[in-house]
């Protein structure tokens, strides 16, 4: 009778503690938290995700052409054969995020914390670099000419291919 007060007392408590899980169904807006969600393949052109939580989500082909992703906490997501042309992702943290195949071709990411994420074969042609974080991330194959460096002052060769190459 005492372990059946004590349960009956105690599971409300652990369950108002723990954080509310992300309705991977919610409607894009800015703040969403979609962390771990799957949103393959899925449409946000020109939509207002800036300060969502994307952490370990999935955008794997998904489209993001002109979206505001400024601000978002995005650890490890994956954006894989995205379209995130013109995309503002602006001041985002995005370590460990996976860019392989993506379109980034003139999108803002002045700013983010790019840090250890992946950009083999992305088409960055015309992006926004000035103030990223690019420690240990990986260029292989990535498509950067007319692109704005990080150091804001330098805009890659044409034919930059996997680093950036002077004019």
């Amino acid at each position: 009778m005492i372990l059946l007060l004590a349960s009956l007392l105690v599971l409300p408590l652990l369950f108002s503690a723990s954080p509310a899980l992300a309705a991977c169904t919610d409607a894009a807006a800015p703040k969403v938290d979609w962390r771990r969600c799957l949103q393959d393949g899925q449409d946000f052109r020109e939509a207002d995700l800036s300060g969502a939580v994307l952490r370990d989500a999935s955008f794997s082909r998904a489209k993001l052409a002109g979206a505001k992703l400024a601000g978002v906490e995005g650890p490890d997501v994956r954006f894989t054969s995205a379209d995130l042309t013109g995309a503002d992702l602006s001041g985002a943290v995005l370590r460990g995020a996976d860019f392989t195949r993506a379109t980034l071709r003139d999108a803002s990411l002045a700013g983010a914390d790019l840090r250890q994420a992946r950009f083999f074969r992305a088409d960055l042609r015309g992006a926004n670099l000035q103030g990223a974080e690019l420690g240990a991330a990986d260029l292989s194959g990535a498509m950067l000419g007319g692109a704005l460096w990080v150091d804001g002052q330098r805009r890659c060769a044409a034919a930059s291919v996997g680093a950036c190459e002077r004019e």
